[in-house]
């Protein structure tokens, strides 16, 4: 069977993309930093050139570089710092608290029970003295279970502290080096594709850029959406919480995580009452619908011509391949690919093999 030069070129690049997963699935750790920190570049460098536009050039892009990775670094900070008020306010009450958190679910749990005819008993007293062991526990016996935690988990803890280290690195060459590094990419294409492939890339840019615009909008829609939730249940951490929950859900699944759990917490010890329970389903239940169905789908899906259901199945499908850099990059790994896809579509029905 004889194959056309359109066909073979079309399995040749099937081929490299299919070499190129299978390489980023077998490398997944280790580009992990290179990964975030190409996004990262991506999405700073129109600031780095504005920067340095404002300035008639005259400003050197190594000092435009650092200006704009600081600024996001303390930017990043300024949100993970938000958790200090949170940790330093809520934990001293933890102890004092937790037994007459204990003592109220005991006096709600036991008549709603009777009530619904369900002859179970709870020993609250117990449970009360088995959780009050633990927190008396002295800090040397503490210090001991950390520390022997850090060295079962110490291979995790270098990564994060590797990375945490790599990234900036990696973030400023390529942010200073990025002109020079599209550049080259490009001369890897021949003339006669050059035409096409800036079209495409122009197209890519484009919603790339939709993207990154409305998760912007989702980001402060969720943060205005928890903090104004949980400050109608009159929790004192309302504003802080719902602002870091909010900002937080760009890395998905981790910041909702984080956040649903301070609230809790802090839910806890201040109401030591189910009215925790119910201020954290309600509030984080329906911010997550809302974001589900409502807000991702439509200022990120629809910007960037995505269906709903194609917006959860990236996000599954990529987690499932390369795990949380996979979540990172689905969206605008899947909007890249669409673009892709909508040119081969085209270039097919207007082809003879379509037409007959």
């Amino acid at each position: 069977m004889q194959f056309t030069a359109t066909q073979k070129s079309v399995f040749a690049w099937v081929g490299i993309a299919a070499a190129t997963v299978l390489v980023l699935w077998l490398l997944g750790p280790v580009l992990t930093p290179f990964v975030v920190a190409s996004v990262l570049a991506y999405a700073l460098n129109p600031v780095v050139n504005r920067l340095d536009a404002l300035w008639g050039g005259k400003l050197p892009r190594v000092l435009a570089v650092v200006l704009v990775e600081l600024l996001f670094i303390l930017a990043l900070l300024a949100l993970l710092l938000m958790i200090v008020p949170i940790l330093t306010k809520q934990l001293p009450l933890l102890k004092e608290q937790v037994p007459v958190l204990l003592d109220h679910i005991s006096t709600w749990v036991q008549p709603l029970l009777a009530q619904l005819g369900i002859n179970a008993t709870f020993d609250f007293a117990h449970i009360k003295a088995f959780i009050l062991k633990y927190l008396n526990t002295n800090a040397e016996d503490s210090l001991g279970s950390v520390l022997s935690s850090v060295k079962l988990g110490g291979s995790v803890a270098l990564a994060v502290v590797g990375n945490a280290v790599l990234i900036p690195v990696v973030l400023f060459y390529l942010l200073n080096d990025w002109d020079r590094f599209v550049a080259r990419a490009q001369s890897f294409v021949p003339p006669r594709m050059r035409a096409g492939f800036d079209s495409f890339m122009h197209d890519a840019d484009a919603v790339l850029g939709q993207y990154l615009r409305g998760q912007i909008l989702v980001m402060l829609a969720l943060a205005l959406l928890y903090s104004v939730g949980l400050a109608l249940f009159g929790l004192d951490l309302a504003w802080p919480i719902g602002i870091f929950t909010g900002l937080a859900v760009f890395v998905p699944y981790l910041g909702f995580g984080l956040g649903l759990v301070m609230a809790l917490l802090s839910g806890l010890l201040q109401f030591a009452s189910i009215k925790a329970l119910v201020m954290v389903a309600v509030v984080y239940g329906a911010g997550q619908m809302i974001e589900s169905i409502f807000l991702t789908p439509r200022l990120v899906g629809e910007r960037i011509g995505l269906h709903p259901v194609a917006v959860i199945f990236s996000l599954l499908a990529f987690g499932q391949l390369f795990g949380f850099v996979g979540i990172l990059v689905a969206l605008p790994v899947s909007a890249v690919l669409l673009v892709a896809m909508r040119r081969v579509q085209a270039n097919y029905m207007r082809s003879k093999l379509y037409q007959g």
